[in-house]
């Protein structure tokens, strides 16, 4: 999947949070950053945005799985994707249930159990997805929307 089309121009960006953006973006997204440093890709085209492109690696249970979350040039998720997944597959949720990631932005129901489906079996894939999503949405709310 292309996050942008070809004719985009990307240029990575990287943030440099200050102590403010930091508490601000972890009470938001009620999960700890693990760094004040966050990079980024952001897609143009001539003088519009299309979009943002995060990385993001969180420990499932023991091993690491790393996604790619795609915003909209909004700030509303486009999709999120697995990029590397260490822990056993029976752990990761099935492709369709990322679909429900599609059109979302940062709210009440962002969690697992409410507005996001948990999964038998999968219960800490799903927490640790939606946590790095919350991390992504409140980070582009609190240093990127801001700051635009």
């Amino acid at each position: 999947m292309h996050a942008f089309p070809d004719s985009a121009t990307i240029e990575r960006r990287v943030l440099f949070l200050t102590d403010e953006q930091t508490n601000a973006i972890q009470e938001m997204a009620k999960t700890k950053l693990e760094s004040k440093i966050v990079t980024y890709y952001e897609g143009s085209r001539q003088d519009s945005v299309l979009g943002y492109v995060f990385f993001g690696t969180e420990t499932v249970r023991t091993k690491p799985a790393t996604f790619m979350t795609v915003l909209q040039a909004d700030g509303s998720i486009n999709y999120v994707e697995i990029l590397a997944f260490y822990e056993p597959m029976d752990y990761l949720p099935i492709p369709k249930w990322f679909t429900q990631f599609i059109g979302k932005s940062m709210d009440q129901a962002l969690w697992p159990r409410r507005g996001i489906h948990n999964v038998s079996g999968a219960t800490l894939s799903v927490r640790a997805i939606t946590f790095s999503v919350r991390k992504v949405l409140a980070t582009y709310e609190i240093a990127i929307r801001k700051e635009s």
